[in-house]
C-alpha cells in the first residue's frame, strides 16, 4: 500500500473539462518524481449536475480520499464557501481554482491563476517594461492577470472591456488593493489612443480561439518596442500573436499562463518542486497532437465531399 507522500488521486471539476491538458500534464510530471499520480476530470456537464453542486463534489472528494481538486469554470466562485479556509491571495480575487485535501480532512483553497501568468510572465518576458498596460478583457481570467501584473509592478494599468460598467468596477477592486498603482476601466472607444502610450498589451478576451477567430483589435496599432501578451492557447499561435511577433513586438504566448497554473498546482499538491519547462515541453507535445489530428480530420472530411 502507498503513503499518501508516494501517491495522489487529483480531479478536476467544471464544466466541459474532459478534453482538459491538465490531468496529462500532472500525470507525466508525477511520474517523473517517481509519484504515483492519477489525476481525472470531474465534468459536470457529462453528470448532468449544476454549476451549484460543487460543494457536494468536494465533500464526496474528501470522503473518497483525494488529495485534490482543480477547479474552473463555472465553479471557482461557488466553491469558497464550501472550504475550510482559502489564502489571502485567493480571497481578494474572490476565486479558487486549486483546493487541498489535507489528511485531517480540511479543504484548503488557492489560487493558481494570477501566480500561473505571473510566472510565466517573468520567464517569458523577463525585463519587460512595466510603466504603462493595457489589457483587454474584465471577466474572471483578466482579474487574475491584472492582479498578476499589479503584484510584478505595473505601475499604470489600463482595463478596457466590451462592458465599460464591469472594466470601472473591476479597475476599482484592484486600485483598492494596489494603492501604489493607478488602475482604470477605459472604454474599447479609447484603445487607440491607449495603446500609444503603452509598454505592454495583454490579451485576455475569447477572440483568437478556434470557435471566435480574429484579433481583438487592428494589429497594426501596435509599435515594434512594445510586449504583447495572450492567454488564448486553443490555437497556441493564435492569430494576435503571430502578427504580434510579425511586426516585431516580443511576444508571449497563452500556453505561457496554462502551463504555469499547472506548475503552481502541482507544488501545492505534492510540496514538490515540478520542473516548469519540462511540463511545457509536455503541453506543446499535447498541442502539436490535438492540432495534427484536427488538420487530419479537416483533410478526410474535404476528401469525403470532393468524392460525394
Amino acid at each position: 500500500m502507498s503513503l499518501p507522500t508516494e501517491s495522489y488521486l487529483i480531479g478536476l471539476i467544471g464544466d466541459g473539462v474532459v478534453p482538459s491538458l491538465t490531468p496529462s500534464m500532472h500525470e507525466r510530471e508525477g511520474a517523473a518524481h517517481g509519484l504515483l499520480y492519477l489525476y481525472r476530470p470531474i465534468d459536470i456537464a457529462v453528470l448532468g449536475l449544476p454549476a451549484a453542486s460543487v460543494g457536494d463534489l468536494v465533500r464526496a472528494a474528501r470522503n473518497l480520499g483525494y488529495n485534490g481538486l482543480n477547479i474552473t469554470h463555472p465553479c471557482k466562485q461557488l466553491v469558497i464557501e464550501h472550504l475550510d479556509e482559502i489564502d489571502d491571495d485567493a480571497a481578494r480575487l474572490g476565486a479558487v481554482n486549486t483546493v487541498v485535501i489535507r489528511e485531517d480532512g480540511r479543504t484548503v483553497g488557492h489560487n493558481t491563476d494570477w501566480s500561473g501568468f505571473l510566472g510565466a510572465f517573468r520567464a517569458g518576458l523577463p525585463g519587460a517594461a512595466l510603466g504603462r498596460v493595457v489589457q483587454l478583457g474584465a471577466g474572471g481570467a483578466g482579474s487574475a492577470v491584472a492582479y498578476a501584473l499589479l503584484t510584478a509592478g505595473v505601475q499604470h494599468l489600463s482595463i478596457v472591456d466590451v462592458d465599460a460598467a464591469r472594466a470601472v468596477d473591476r479597475a476599482a477592486e484592484l486600485a483598492a488593493m494596489f494603492p501604489g498603482a493607478s488602475v482604470e476601466g477605459r472604454t474599447t472607444a479609447e484603445l487607440a489612443s491607449l495603446l500609444k502610450a503603452a509598454d505592454g498589451v495583454v490579451h485576455c478576451t475569447p477572440t483568437g480561439m478556434a470557435a471566435h477567430p480574429g484579433t481583438p483589435f487592428d494589429t497594426s496599432l501596435l509599435e515594434p518596442r512594445q510586449w504583447v501578451a495572450d492567454i488564448v492557447y486553443r490555437p497556441i499561435e493564435t492569430q494576435f500573436v503571430r502578427e504580434a511577433r510579425a511586426l516585431g513586438c516580443r511576444v508571449l504566448d497563452g500556453g505561457r499562463m496554462a502551463v504555469g497554473q499547472a506548475v503552481d498546482a502541482f507544488r501545492i499538491f505534492t510540496g514538490l518542486e515540478p520542473d516548469a519547462e519540462r511540463m511545457r515541453m509536455h503541453f506543446l507535445e499535447l498541442i502539436d497532437r490535438e492540432e495534427q489530428a484536427d488538420q487530419g480530420a479537416r483533410a478526410v472530411a474535404g476528401a469525403e465531399v470532393g468524392a460525394r
